[in-house]
Formats: structure tokens, sequence, C-alpha cells
């Protein structure tokens, strides 16, 4: 109901949002029942608001059946106004539960978690008795703002008012706890329903996928086929097939698919998601036929397709699909821009960012950490810098995802310094930012800051992952810190619970190579656990190194002896035993190891070297004369060398320009 005062407000608001009120008939020829007539029809903000008008000049503002209909309309996010709907609330002298279960369902549905939370605390203030209509919606946005200690307060009034066995509650609840990842009470609800539906089943099938369990995921699934009647519907199907996706399931993804097809019937979601498993479980083949049979393709649909081909390696197929979408969002181009990125065509990924930009498409901070890898792994640095003007001038904010891939990419093109100021103006620092730059000082050899900040990442409560201390070794290995390296490896296990790589053997093997200590660095090998051929030979080769270089040949012998059983496709390894045979003359077993690489197919990597010229990167591979000014190269080339190895003028002049150095 309204209050006198009150009213006059609300006819205020009717008038001042209508410039011109419109009537739809005069006030002798509308009824209470005409009047809700009209607001079950209504189709529009402008038509509600005329409706209002008759309403308050005929007074039915006064029954709380017209006024709660009213307010289901406005509410309806189809036809009304959220902000228009808040302000008649505020004029409604005392609310009922349902106009309270109306407007909170709008905040919490519109993302207004917290006013959805405060409405809850004032609806128990003005001593309201919430219902199973009240929790669910209060339960989402709890869930939504993460608070737990809030969602446990709810719980309890839910226990007092006897609705702690309502499925539609508990439903909710459990929904809440998978939100805020709380697995154990999320199980323990389900266990402890007296009835469960279909829904049940499925909020703690995707509750499980929302918190990565996904073998739990998959097993709840088996359990809902066998020991209860309900019948898995389209949200079964989507979140079980996620989990198949996580765990590569493609037999469970099969028998998924065989039972939509003969018992289920598909939808476009179901459609989107059987396309998807394919595809990231590497049968395009099957994806490509439930894509081009489904009537309906939305943007998720290409969009999966076309990052299938892109993870298969299949850049052009992907580019045609691209292409025919008739509907292209920012995610389908990142995808089609990333993929790009991943297989080292930059020059294809810049020139599609730029169609993007004249598609007036805006760009997400995915699409940019993609353009930025790009550039880190090519050392483009002015494109790079490109890049980075263009997040300053577009006013993207810089958070912690951009800033590690800005930190990442100055630091692989030598620019630590710039990649430093980029990580304090960080407000958020996650454990990928603080990893991002530790490994960035360690490879440009700043050893002593990056154990710094490794130090002051552990002080602010940030926990390191296991490629934090790929960067901490490395920085170890290349300022010769054997007792540090050792204390940090040792506290991966003992501090950290992270159990060592491949990588990090390789580490501290190369620290105590570089060191001289080669004894110590063949025990950790020996000792290293789980040690198969595919761990074994680059440890061994890391060896081989460092006796290379340090002369050993008696250890280096030894561990050639290791080798000699192991069928190993590393061209390296093979070169490495090959140049100690040849430091000591033992030249008939270089011609042994040379064989053998022949043998096996092994063949050695030519090198790779590129520069960046004009925001152009030219790449040259050994062997490699394919470039177009090649001829233009070998003569400059020459110009510089030949007076360095003492050749004068004359014997420059009437050359055939060659490669004199390679």
């Amino acid at each position: 109901m309204l209050s006198q005062t009150k009213f006059q407000l609300f006819k205020f608001t009717s008038l001042h949002f209508l410039s011109k009120p419109l009537h739809l008939s005069t006030s002798s020829h509308i009824t209470k029942k005409s009047c809700i007539f009209l607001l079950k029809n209504c189709k529009s903000m402008q038509h509600l608001k005329q409706i209002q008008t008759q309403i308050l000049r005929t007074g039915f503002h006064q029954s709380g059946d017209t006024l709660n209909k009213f307010m289901v309309c406005c509410t309806d996010p189809s036809i009304g106004n959220l902000h228009y709907a808040e302000r008649i609330f505020n004029y409604i002298d005392i609310p009922g539960l349902f106009i309270y279960n109306l407007v909170i369902k709008a905040f919490t549905k519109n993302g207004s978690f917290r006013k959805a939370v405060l409405l809850f605390r004032q609806l128990r203030e003005e001593g309201l008795s919430p219902d199973n209509f009240t929790y669910p919606f209060v339960f989402k946005a709890i869930g939504c703002l993460g608070e737990v200690r809030e969602g446990e307060k709810v719980y309890g009034f839910v226990v007092k008012s006897g609705l702690e066995f309502d499925t539609y509650v508990c439903n909710s609840l459990m929904d809440m706890y998978a939100e805020v990842g709380r697995v154990q009470n999320l199980r323990q609800v389900f266990e402890e329903m007296p009835q469960r539906d279909v829904v049940s089943w499925n909020v703690l099938i995707s509750g499980y996928v929302k918190c990565r369990r996904y073998e739990d995921a998959v097993d709840v699934f088996r359990r809902m086929q066998q020991q209860s009647s309900l019948r898995p519907n389209e949200a079964t199907v989507v979140s079980t097939l996620s989990a198949c996706i996580a765990l590569k399931m493609l037999e469970l993804g099969k028998e998924i698919h065989r039972y939509v097809r003969e018992q289920l019937g598909f939808t476009i979601k179901i459609g989107n998601a059987l396309v998807d498993m394919y595809c990231k479980c590497g049968h395009l083949s099957i994806a490509r036929q439930i894509f081009n049979d489904m009537p309906i393709k939305t943007v998720i649909c290409w969009t999966s397709m076309v990052s299938g081909y892109v993870n298969c390696g299949q850049l052009d197929e992907a580019r045609e699909l691209f292409e025919r979408s008739p509907v292209r969002d920012v995610v389908l181009w990142t995808a089609m821009i990333n993929g790009y990125v991943q297989f080292n065509r930059f020059d294809d990924a810049v020139a599609l960012f730029r169609e993007m930009q004249i598609k007036r498409v805006s760009p997400d901070r995915f699409t940019l950490v993609a353009l930025l890898t790009g550039c880190a792994q090519l050392g483009t640095l002015e494109q790079g810098k490109w890049i980075h003007g263009y997040i300053d001038e577009n006013k993207i904010m810089i958070d912690a995802v951009v800033g590690t891939a800005l930190i990442e990419m100055y630091a692989k093109c030598g620019f630590i310094e710039k990649s430093l100021e980029i990580f304090n103006g960080l407000k958020e620092k996650d454990t990928a930012s603080w990893t991002s730059i530790i490994c960035g000082l360690a490879m440009n050899g700043k050893t002593s800051k990056a154990l710094e900040l490794f130090a002051e990442m552990e002080q602010t409560g940030v926990k390191p992952d296991d490629i934090t201390f790929i960067g901490v070794l490395s920085a170890c290995s290349h300022g010769g810190l054997v007792e540090e390296g050792w204390k940090h490896f040792r506290s991966m296990t003992a501090v950290y619970q992270i159990e060592p790589k491949l990588e990090h053997y390789g580490c501290l093997i190369d620290l105590l190579g570089r060191a001289g200590q080669l004894d110590e660095a063949e025990e950790l090998i020996e000792k290293s656990p789980n040690v198969n051929n595919e761990v074994i030979v680059p440890l061994y080769g890391a060896l081989l190194s460092a006796c290379r270089t340090h002369g050993n040949v008696e250890m280096g012998e030894r561990v050639a002896k290791r080798l000699v059983g192991i069928e190993s496709g590393d061209s390296s390894v093979h070169t490495l035993l090959a140049n100690i045979y040849a430091s000591a003359d033992r030249w008939e077993d270089v011609t042994k190891v040379r064989r053998k690489m022949k043998d096996l197919g092994v063949k050695k990597v030519p090198g790779c070297s590129s520069v960046e010229v004009n925001g152009i990167v030219h790449e040259f591979l050994v062997g490699d004369a394919s470039h177009p000014e090649m001829r233009e190269i070998y003569s400059m080339l020459d110009s510089i060398a030949k007076p360095l190895l003492g050749l004068d003028e004359n014997e420059m002049e009437g050359e055939t320009p060659v490669p004199v150095l390679l």
C-alpha cells in the first residue's frame, strides 16, 4: 500500500517519466479487473506508464493485487526498468513479501548483488519471514559476492524457518557453495537432501566442474544414471561434456552423443557442447559433421570449430571458416589471432588485428595478450611498443593479465627496466605477475633483483608455483649461487609441496655444471624420481654440456655409455657426445655417433635467427637462401667480413657476392 504522502511521490514519478501522459480510456470505464488485464498484456515501458496513470486516476494503487502485478511488470527486464522499479518500491509504505521477492530477484539477475543482500536484511528488519522464493536469489547474490560467512548466516535463518530440506532452497544453497569453492559443503547438502530433482544432480555436476573436480563430476553423472530414475537433461549433458573435455574422455563423450541422438534430442546448447568436445579431443571430422548438420549456428559453435582447426594447426581451414561466419564477436576474432600467434604467423595476426579495428570490434584483454605473446616470442620490440601504445590510447586498464603479458614482452625483448616499471605500477599482482618479472630478470642476468623480488613475493603471501621456481633456479644458475639454488630447490617440496619437474632438475644440474660440481650433478640425476628416457636424456644432455665446458672426458664417456641404449631423437645430445669424442681426438667414435644419428633418422635442427626492421620481422635459417633480398644481404656480409679477414679492396672487386661467414 501507498501512504497519502508517498502516493503524491508515486504520482510525481509517473508524471516525471511521462513527457506526454497518454490515456487508454476514461477513468469511468476502468475497473480493477481491467487494470490487471492491461498489466498482464503490457508490452513496453511506455505502455506500462500509461497504465500507471490510469491506476493513479482510479485509486487502484491501494489494491494489493494491482500493485503486485504492477511491480511484476516493472521488474520484468523485457518490459520494465529496474531503476524505475526501485524508485517505486521506495515509495511503497509497507511492501509485502511478494514485492520484496520480486525486487531481490530483479537485483540479483541484474548483477546488483549487494543491493539484493541489503534488501534481504531490510525484509527481516521489517518482521517478514522469507520463504523458498526469497532464499534462492539471496544465495545466488551471496555466491557471486563470494561472502561465505554471510551465506552461513543466511543458512541459519533457513534452518530456523524450517526450509533446510526444501529442494528449491537446497539447490540454491549448493550452487552458492560451488560458487565459493566449498566442495565438501556442496556434497554434504546434496547427500542430506531427502528428495532430489534433476536440478539437484545438475547443480552438483556443474559445481564439481566449476571447482575443477572433473573426475567427481563424471562419477556423479554415472551415479545419476545408475541410482536415479531421473533422466539427464540438457544442463546435465552440457556440464558433463565440459568434464569430458578436461579429462579428454572421448568415449564418454561419444556415449553422451548417442544418448542425445537416440533419446534426448539435439538443442543449440547441446550441439555447441558436442562440437566443442570433439574439437578439443582432436576429432575434427565428427565435429564438422555435427556443425554442418546444425540448423541454427550461433557464434559459439563457429568459434569452437575455428579453434578446433587452429589447435590442429590447420590455419587456412580455420581462416576460411572464420570468413564464412555471419557474426564475429571478439572471442572469435581472438581465437583466429591467437592461432596465427601460436604458429608463428605474426604478420597475419597483426593484419587481422588491424582488420578487426576497421570493423570496429573492440579487442578485449585476451586479444591484446595474444598479440603481446607473439611479440615476446619473436622479440619484436617495436610491434610490442605499438600494442602498448594502443592500450594506453584506448584507456584499456592494465590489470594483472595484461600487465603480465607486457612484462614478459619487454623482458624477452631485453627491455627489462620497462618490465620493472610496469610491474611496479600494477595495483594487484598475482602469481603470474610475480613469476613473469622474476623469470624476466633471471633471463636478463639480473640475479640479485630476481631473488630480491622472490623474497618480497613470499613476504606478501603470494604463493609461488612451479614456473616461479624455474625463474628462481635460473637466476641462481646465472649467478653461480649453488647454496642458494639448493635451498630453493629443497623448499619446493618442504615448504610449498611442489613436486620438482624435469625443468627444475635441469636448472639445478645446469647450476652445478656451471660451477664445475659435475659429480654432484650426476648424483642428482641418479636420485631424481621417476627417471625414464623422456627425463634422463635432457638431464644427461645438460651434464654432457658441462663435461664439454670443463673438459671432463672421463665423465663424458661414462655419461655417453648410459645414453648408448637410448633411442633419442634429440639431435643436441648426439651432437654433444660427438663433440666430447672430438675433443678427445676419438674420431672413430665421432663417426659412430654420426652414423647412429643417420640410422635413427635424427637430423640436426638448423640454426635460426631473426631481426626486426621497420616493424617487419626477417627470419633466417641455416642453408635457406629464399629471402628476396638474399643477394644484397650476402653482398653486405662480404663488405663486412673481408676486411676482417685481411682481404684488400682489389680482391673484393669483381667477385660474385658469396657468404663468407656462416
